[in-house]
C-alpha cells in the first residue's frame, strides 16, 4: 500500500514538474518571438504581471505602466497576454479607423459555462448571430421609441414616481441610488416587455439587485482571478453568486417572455419581445427553423439590454445628484439656468439647445463618473500592425476609456469637475471628441441615444424640483467622491438630503 501511495506522489511530483517546465519554456519562446510586440514589463512565470497590478483598481494601475510603456503596451495578467490600448488618438485609432481589427469580444472565463448565455444576445457573442441581433435591436428599439418621443413620454411619466419616492423622505438623508435604479430600470424594461413594474414588485426589486450585483462581482479580484486561473478559482464564492445571480434573472425572463408569449398577437407587438417573437413565428411559418431567432438568444438579448439600460445610467445619475451636492454653487447654476429657461413647466427634450450649462454638467458629470473605466474586452479578429506594433489575431485587447476622459492633451483640467470643458467661452455648448462614455466604433452602446435622453430629463426634472445637499452635520468638502470596487464605477454608498424646492410644479 504503501510503495502504491509513494508511487502516486512521484506520478504527481513529474506531472507538476512537466507543467511546469511548459510554462517556463512558453515564456521563453514568447519572449524570444517579440515581432516588435507591445512593449511591457516583464513577466513572471505564473503570476505574469499580478505583482505590479492592484486588481481592486486595475484601471488605475494600468494609467501608472501606460507612463512608462506608452499608448500601446502588453501585461500579463495570470498567463493570459492582453494589450493596453492609452490616449484618446490610440483608443480612437483602434475602435473606429481598424473596427474590424478590433471589433470582436472576449467572452471572460468566469462566464463560459453559464448556459452558454455569454455566447449570445448583443454584449459578448461575435461573428454573425452577434451582427443580426444587434440589427435586430437597433431596428427594433427604434421602433419602440428609443431616442423619440414616444420613450420621451415614458422617461418622464417614470420621473413622477421617482418624485412621489423621494418626497416621501421629507428632507431627510437616504440612500438616492437605491430608489434610482427601479426607475432608470423600469425604463428599458418598458420597451422589452411593453409595461413596467411597481416599485414594490419583490421579484422585479431582485432582478434589479441581481443585475447590480454583477456588476460589482464582475470587477472583484477574485472573479477576477477566475478569469485568469479558472481551474483554480472555479469555485470561488463570488463567481459562484454571479453564476446564480445569472440563472436567476435568466429563469425570471423566461417567466416574463412565457407570459407575453402566450398573449402575443403578431399585429399588435407591444415590445421588443413580441416583436421577436412575431419574427421568430414568421420564420417558421415559413419552413425556416434553424436561425439566430431562438429563446436562449431571446432571453441573453433582453438580460443584455436590461443590464445596460439599468445599471449604467442610474450610476451616472447617481454620481450626478452626488457632485452637485458636493459643488453646491455649480447646482445653483444648473437651477439658475433652470428657472430662467423652462421654468415650472415639465422639461423636455427638445429644451436641451436652450440649456447649453446643464448639458455642460450632464456631460462633465459623465466624464468625471467613468463608469467603464476599461470598456468591456475586445479580441482581435485578425493579426494587425498597430502603430508599429504586431498584435496577433484572438488577443484580448483592453481600451483604456479612463485614459480618453483623463487624457491631458485634451482637457484643460483632466482631474477636476470642471462643465467648462463643454462651454465655449460665449457659454455656448460645445462637443468634444475625447468623450467617449459609450465607447466607439463596432461595440458601441447600441442604448446611446435612449440613455442621453434618460440622463437629461431625469437630471434636470430632479434638479427643478428638488436641491441636494449633504446630511446634517456633514460638510460638502466630506462628501467621498471614491468609487466603490466593481466592473462599472458607482459611487460608495452614501446618503443624500432631497430638498423640495418652493414654488416649483409640473404643469
Amino acid at each position: 500500500m504503501m510503495m502504491l501511495e509513494d508511487l502516486f506522489q512521484s506520478y504527481v511530483t513529474v506531472a507538476l514538474m512537466v507543467v511546469l517546465m511548459c510554462i517556463l519554456v512558453s515564456f521563453f519562446l514568447r519572449s524570444k518571438d517579440q515581432r516588435r510586440e507591445p512593449p511591457g514589463p516583464q513577466p513572471l512565470p505564473l503570476l505574469g504581471n499580478l505583482l505590479q497590478v492592484d486588481l481592486k483598481r486595475l484601471d488605475r494601475s494600468l494609467i501608472d505602466l501606460s507612463k512608462k510603456y506608452g499608448s500601446v503596451f502588453s501585461v500579463y495578467l495570470g498567463l493570459q497576454k492582453v494589450v493596453i490600448l492609452a490616449g484618446y488618438k490610440t483608443v480612437k485609432q483602434a475602435l473606429v479607423n481598424h473596427a474590424m481589427e478590433f471589433g470582436e469580444r472576449q467572452i471572460p472565463q468566469f462566464g463560459n459555462d453559464t448556459s452558454n448565455s455569454l455566447r449570445n444576445g448583443i454584449i459578448f457573442a461575435n461573428g454573425e448571430s452577434w451582427k443580426e441581433m444587434r440589427r435586430f435591436a437597433l431596428s427594433n428599439l427604434r421602433d419602440f421609441g428609443m431616442g423619440r418621443k414616444a420613450a420621451e413620454d415614458k422617461i418622464i411619466e417614470e420621473i413622477q414616481y421617482l418624485i412621489e419616492v423621494f418626497e416621501r423622505h421629507e428632507g431627510q438623508p437616504f440612500n438616492t441610488g437605491q430608489s434610482i435604479n427601479p426607475a432608470v430600470s423600469n425604463i428599458i424594461c418598458s420597451i422589452v416587455y411593453g409595461s413596467r413594474f411597481e416599485y414594490s414588485d419583490e421579484e422585479f426589486k431582485l432582478m434589479v439587485d441581481r443585475a447590480n450585483d454583477n456588476f460589482r462581482l464582475a470587477g472583484s479580484p477574485s472573479v477576477q482571478l477566475v478569469d485568469m486561473y479558472p481551474w483554480i478559482f472555479q469555485w470561488a464564492s463570488d463567481r459562484m453568486r454571479f453564476k446564480r445571480n445569472v440563472a436567476e434573472n435568466r429563469r425570471h425572463i423566461k417567466q416574463l417572455i412565457g407570459r407575453l408569449q402566450e398573449t402575443l398577437n403578431v399585429q399588435m407587438c407591444r415590445g421588443f419581445v413580441d416583436s421577436f417573437l412575431a419574427h421568430k413565428q414568421k420564420l417558421e411559418d415559413s419552413g425556416i427553423t434553424d436561425s439566430y431567432y431562438h429563446i436562449d438568444n431571446l432571453v441573453t438579448t433582453a438580460s443584455n439590454l436590461f443590464a445596460a439600460g439599468s445599471d449604467t445610467t442610474s450610476s451616472t445619475l447617481s454620481w450626478g445628484l452626488l457632485l452637485m451636492a458636493k459643488y453646491p454653487q455649480i447646482q445653483d447654476q444648473v437651477q439658475e439656468e433652470l428657472s430662467r429657461v423652462v421654468g415650472s413647466r415639465q422639461v423636455r427634450v427638445e429644451d436641451r439647445r436652450n440649456l447649453p450649462y446643464t448639458d455642460a454638467v450632464i456631460h462633465e458629470t459623465q466624464r468625471v463618473a467613468n463608469i467603464f473605466p476599461l470598456s468591456l474586452p475586445h479580441k482581435t479578429s485578425q493579426d494587425v500592425t498597430f502603430q508599429g506594433f504586431f498584435i496577433r489575431a484572438g488577443t484580448t485587447v483592453f481600451p483604456l476609456l479612463t485614459s480618453v476622459h483623463h487624457d491631458e492633451s485634451e482637457w484643460e483640467s483632466p482631474n477636476s469637475f470642471n462643465p467648462s470643458h463643454f462651454l465655449d467661452t460665449g457659454g455656448k455648448f460645445i462637443r468634444r471628441d475625447a468623450f467617449m462614455p459609450f465607447s466607439a466604433g463596432r461595440r458601441a452602446c447600441p442604448g446611446e441615444s435612449l440613455a442621453r435622453m434618460e440622463l437629461f430629463l431625469f437630471f434636470t426634472s430632479l434638479l427643478q424640483r428638488f436641491c441636494f445637499t449633504p446630511p446634517p452635520g456633514v460638510k460638502e468638502d466630506d462628501l467621498d467622491l471614491t468609487p466603490s470596487v466593481g466592473f462599472n464605477l458607482t459611487p460608495s454608498p452614501h446618503e443624500l438630503c432631497a430638498v423640495s424646492r418652493e414654488g416649483i410644479k409640473n404643469e
